[in-house]
């Protein structure tokens, strides 16, 4: 089939861009915040009926599920990116390489991120920053929820290529069954039977391994290319144009975790010379931090709903529907983060407690965070949305670059240098500064990207609105 004839056929080639996001944006969103949820839920349980200790050792092991939705992104989004792109350009018999290659790839690389865990688990728990105090705890959970890696891959990056397929909603269903799962056996295995920290990493691994079957169901019927047991057989173009694609997203969240394990290693050093202790603003950290989350949640599943209608129209030279994809997606960002400040600013100690009361130093550092880390949380949408914008249009430098400059480029030296200034406080100015930074930079970039000539005639989202009424 032709690039003409494959336009004509395809929805992204000519419905309404405002109407294709939000059909993509909102299952992408719901499937972003129950992938949040996963821990948030298993924080809350273990706040409530385990204690500081259980919340400081969720925090510490933390990163490996940031790292675990790294390798997601790297072949989720990079092999959705390269599969749209391919039909947009008619490239349809090497379409589907690219997504059986992601997920051979993503079922692989969980297996031997998981069994290296297993087996390492007490000098990787020390290498992330956990105090003695907190081992006891972090042993447990992370030795159970390391046999669950390669299925929480699969069920997160799975949903990247369920999408691209046009089915958004099974996205999100594939999310909502693992969430609504986790839930309950939290529920039933930390309240009911009293099992602490593992029944919060037994409730988490079952979710995830549920999810993944979904996926694994779905690729049998997938509907816009027939997969074989070929298309699994990893390519050489396959896996170098998917690996391209995914690496701003991952790298960004490869950076997110080199900075939490940094974070965590700070809280603990500085934390210790402080009234608060080390544990204190560990456990602090990780509810900020992964309440932080949902409010990212939702802004990347915007930046994901974006993906498939930027990638199939910059393949097919629709350039007026890219900049305006791109543009509802930015506007839409922007209110989203705004409320989130709003939220965070105004109730953060109704938001600790949530999490479980502790003692009054602990509720006291929360609020001192809130007010002070997330400062500038209402700048956060333009990095994740522009980063994942060059990304879908084949531009990977670009969003590698971009993907690094909130968490890696800027947060982690400021983590270091601010620190030795200002004590724990420092750490705490770290982020709203990287924030502001990496706005400024994603900007300017963005503003010379539409100066191209290819934009030259396109019309800003506005004008094209007014037209559509009229």
């Amino acid at each position: 089939m032709d690039n003409s004839q494959s336009n004509v056929n395809n929805p992204l080639a000519y419905e309404s861009v405002g109407v294709l996001l939000r059909k993509f944006a909102i299952p992408s969103i719901v499937a972003m915040l129950v992938t949040s949820l996963y821990n948030i839920v298993d924080q809350l349980f273990i706040g409530q009926y385990v204690g500081e200790l259980g919340n400081a050792a969720t925090n510490i092991v933390f990163p490996l599920s940031m790292c675990c939705i790294s390798i997601a992104l790297l072949f989720g989004i990079g092999g959705a990116s390269s599969y749209n792109l391919a039909q947009g350009r008619g490239e349809n018999d090497k379409a589907p390489y690219y997504i059986g290659t992601s997920v051979t790839m993503m079922i692989v690389l969980g297996l031997i991120l998981g069994l290296a865990c297993f087996i390492f688990t007490n000098p990787i728990l020390k290498f992330l920053g956990s105090p003695d105090s907190v081992l006891d705890y972090a042993n447990v959970y992370l030795k159970i929820t390391s046999v669950g890696f390669p299925f929480m891959i699969l069920q997160a990056g799975g949903g990247h290529i369920v999408r691209a397929d046009g089915s958004p909603k099974i996205t999100m269903l594939i999310n909502i069954v693992g969430a609504v799962i986790n839930v309950i056996l939290d529920a039933i295995f930390i309240i009911g039977m009293d099992m602490g920290m593992a029944g919060a990493a037994a409730a988490t691994i079952i979710g995830q391994i549920i999810s993944s079957l979904i996926v694994i169901v779905y690729l049998f019927h997938f509907k816009t290319s027939k997969l074989t047991f070929a298309h699994f057989v990893p390519k050489g173009f396959s896996l170098k144009q998917n690996a391209a694609l995914g690496t701003a997203p991952c790298f960004n969240q490869l950076a997110m975790m080199t900075t939490q394990i940094l974070f965590n290693n700070s809280l603990k050093h500085y934390g210790a010379q402080s009234i608060y202790g080390d544990a204190i603003p560990i456990a602090v950290a990780g509810i900020v931090l992964k309440t932080i989350q949902l409010l990212l949640g939702i802004i990347i599943g915007i930046s994901q709903g974006m993906q498939p209608i930027v990638s199939f129209n910059y393949g097919a030279k629709n350039y007026d529907r890219v900049k305006r994809g791109y543009t509802i997606a930015i506007k839409s960002g922007m209110v989203i983060a705004l409320i989130g400040f709003a939220l965070f600013q105004i109730f953060p100690g109704e938001i600790i407690s949530l999490f479980g009361r502790g003692s009054e130093l602990y509720t006291e550092f929360g609020i001192k965070f809130y007010r002070y880390n997330v400062f500038m949380i209402f700048l956060i949408f333009m990095q994740p949305i522009s980063s994942n914008f060059f990304t879908s249009i084949g531009k990977p430098k670009k969003g590698v670059f971009l993907s690094l400059t909130r968490q890696f480029i800027f947060l982690i030296p400021l983590i270091i240098v601010l620190p030795m200034l200002f004590g724990l406080d420092g750490i705490l100015f770290a982020q709203p500064t990287a924030d502001l930074l990496a706005f400024v930079v994603c900007l300017v970039m963005i503003v010379k990207e539409f100066k191209k000539p290819e934009y030259k005639d396109t019309e800003s989202f506005f004008i094209h609105r007014r037209k559509n009424k009229s």
